[in-house]
């Protein structure tokens, strides 16, 4: 199994990209977020190779999260490895768990190859493993730094049994819906709402 090259970045296409390792070329087929990421010059991605009856096949990752997310992926019915990636290009890590756990179908439905259907099953299958999967960083996680009332509402979710992630997700809805500045059992309350739904 190849997993991680290191390399000089030949070409990048579409979906792709061709690294040079000592004079052999591989073509690696990537998220947009991953191709975008790519240096110009000496690059390292990590990889994940699938082999097939009639093909052996490369996808490369910026990294380890995304790769984790796109094995997870892959593992719900009707979600190859194309589909995977364009979830990819659509969400990073961090999006994807907020997504899941909020069960915002829409947002899932962003990606091509993703419809309603499609976006449920993955909100079903992928909901109790959505908070132990590694994000990309805080930035992109809906309430990043929760403060005043949100932090103690957010602690109380948590020391009811909610993954942090859903509690986090549901109380940024419960902050848009309100203000930074409503009270403490309001956002309770309404992060409770948004968590049995």
């Amino acid at each position: 199994m190849i997993a991680r090259l290191r390399g000089i970045v030949d070409s990048i296409g579409d979906s792709s990209c061709v690294i040079d390792v000592n004079g052999v070329g591989y073509l690696v087929f990537c998220s947009s977020r991953t191709l975008g990421a790519l240096p110009e010059g000496a690059a390292t991605l990590l990889t994940e190779m699938q082999v097939r009856e009639d093909a052996i096949t490369l996808y490369g990752f910026a990294t380890a999260s995304e790769r984790e997310w796109f094995r997870l992926l892959t593992t719900v019915q009707g979600v190859g490895a194309k589909v995977a990636l364009g979830i990819l290009s659509a969400l990073s890590p961090d999006q994807l768990i907020a997504a899941i756990s909020s069960q915002d179908k829409a947002a899932l439905t962003r990606a091509p190859g993703v419809g309603p259907k499609l976006a449920v099953r993955l909100v079903t299958e992928l909901r109790e493993k959505a908070g132990v999967m590694p994000g990309g960083g805080a930035a992109a996680l809906p309430m990043p730094q929760a403060k005043g009332h949100a932090a103690d509402a957010l602690s109380a979710l948590v020391n009811l049994g909610y993954r942090r992630a859903e509690a986090e997700a549901a109380l940024a809805k419960a902050v848009e819906q309100h203000g930074e500045d409503a009270g403490l059992d309001v956002l309770i309350r309404t992060g409770l709402r948004a968590l049995s739904k």
